[in-house]
């Protein structure tokens, strides 16, 4: 639970990164100012092949792609319990690929290797509290990006949204409407037919009718579990639910939502149609870092022998170590964006990223959070003219005051010898579009 509290607070910081596409035409007010009544769940195209299978008797993956809370032993392992209840005919496994204080921006590059290789029938996608920070634009490509992905690689695997919720949600919940990435995403559902379940609703509700108790600790005294007085204690941060409570809240609406989606649509392949958008990042991609150009003195880091590699070889299967100022890697691609897959933590320290003849810019690989290492995003080159374009990312011998910005979340360093150095470790790069062989 401390890990996923820590996460709490880093869960928007890959999505506020989302800059606006200066080449693109602006939306339609609709679009660029989504506002959804807040409905808990909507059929639409339901799941038919999701459930034909079942029905059927058929092998069955589910994949759990979304943040933090999915990540959490809450309705992800409920919701699993609860189909294989439904249909114990049928072998129903899961694909955990949650990864705790990412969104949509990093799922969309790593939706092949998490999600797409392990061949689920559907895929559950969570990302609108992560999503919160980013633009409606943004949240348009990227989302739509995992679609069109989804239903290229497999036309028959079926998507459902599934929405929580935040504290800084729950007002806009109880006045009726979706916060705006919830609305934004229902734009998306509409345009292809996607069934939606917002968990967070029902949560609201209670909360407003003095039945739920939004944040709080758990009762240790007599006089504290009477104070409950039978109402639901949600959540310890207003983020992560407590399992046996909040998240069995979050379960029964999927249960709900389920009942309604089941009857819905017809067996047989999606079609993709015209985009919601025409720069969605359908063509966002995982390169393996291998591929660009090393400055002497790189280090690729043995999972067997090395205790950052081992933590985080399911996500990062080769991971890389710029220890000296003035390591760099060099690569060019075609497309639009840019980014490296990497990590952020205690020993982290900062790159300069240089794009094609632009400004160089600084980018911390450490921040208020890095009392633990944690996968993370560098931006590099987003949203540019759709071209070739050149990327040098180079390790600085600028320090950073590392005190000073833990003291912003009342943090402080432990053992100085795991904050003093400054380093960079990198996994991949995430492009839309392709490298250029040099």
């Amino acid at each position: 639970m401390k890990h996923l509290l820590q996460t709490a607070g880093a869960l928007l910081a890959l999505c506020l990164s989302g800059a606006l596409n200066a080449n693109a035409a602006p939306l339609p007010d609709e679009l660029a100012k989504p506002k959804a009544p807040a409905e808990e769940s909507h059929a639409r195209g339901g799941l038919p092949n999701f459930f034909a299978r079942l029905k059927a008797g058929q092998e069955t993956r589910i994949a759990y792609f979304g943040g933090s809370i999915t990540a959490q032993e809450g309705w992800r392992p409920k919701t699993l319990k609860w189909f294989q209840g439904q249909y114990p005919q049928a072998k129903i496994s899961q694909i955990n690929a949650a990864i705790g204080g990412t969104g949509s921006d990093l799922g969309v590059f790593r939706l092949q290797r998490d999600v797409l290789d392990q061949q689920p029938h559907l895929v559950l996608v969570e990302f609108a509290v992560n999503d919160g920070g980013s633009s409606p634009e943004q949240i348009y490509r990227c989302m739509e990006g995992i679609v069109r992905q989804i239903w290229r690689a497999n036309p028959e695997c079926d998507i459902a949204f599934v929405y929580t919720l935040a504290g800084g949600m729950l007002a806009e919940l109880q006045g009726g409407f979706y916060p705006r990435a919830a609305s934004a995403m229902e734009k998306l559902a509409e345009h292809y037919q996607i069934p939606t379940i917002h968990m967070g609703l029902e949560v609201a509700r209670l909360e407003k009718a003095g039945q739920l108790i939004f944040k709080g600790d758990q009762p240790k005294t007599d006089a504290e579990k009477q104070a409950l007085a039978g109402k639901i204690l949600f959540s310890p941060d207003s983020v992560h639910p407590y399992p046996e409570t909040g998240h069995q809240v979050y379960l029964e609406a999927v249960v709900r939502g389920m009942e309604k989606i089941r009857v819905s649509g017809q067996p047989g392949p999606h079609r993709l149609g015209q985009p919601l958008v025409a720069d969605n990042w359908e063509a966002a991609r995982m390169v393996p870092l291998a591929k660009a150009e090393f400055s002497p003195g790189w280090q690729k880091l043995d999972p067997a022998t090395n205790k950052v590699a081992k933590s985080f070889a399911n996500r990062l299967p080769q991971l890389w170590l710029a220890s000296q100022p003035g390591q760099s890697v060099t690569f060019k691609f075609k497309g639009t964006s840019a980014a490296i897959y990497d990590l952020v933590g205690p020993d982290g320290g900062q790159v300069q990223v240089t794009v094609d003849d632009q400004k160089p810019v600084k980018r911390a690989r450490f921040d208020s959070y890095c009392t633990y290492h944690r996968l993370a995003k560098t931006e590099l080159a987003s949203n540019l003219p759709n071209g070739v374009h050149t990327v040098k990312v180079e390790l600085l011998a600028e320090p950073l005051d590392k005190a000073k910005i833990l003291s912003q979340r009342n943090e402080k360093i432990d053992r100085p010898e795991r904050f003093a150095p400054l380093n960079w470790y990198a996994g991949e790069i995430l492009v839309v579009g392709e490298l250029v062989n040099p």
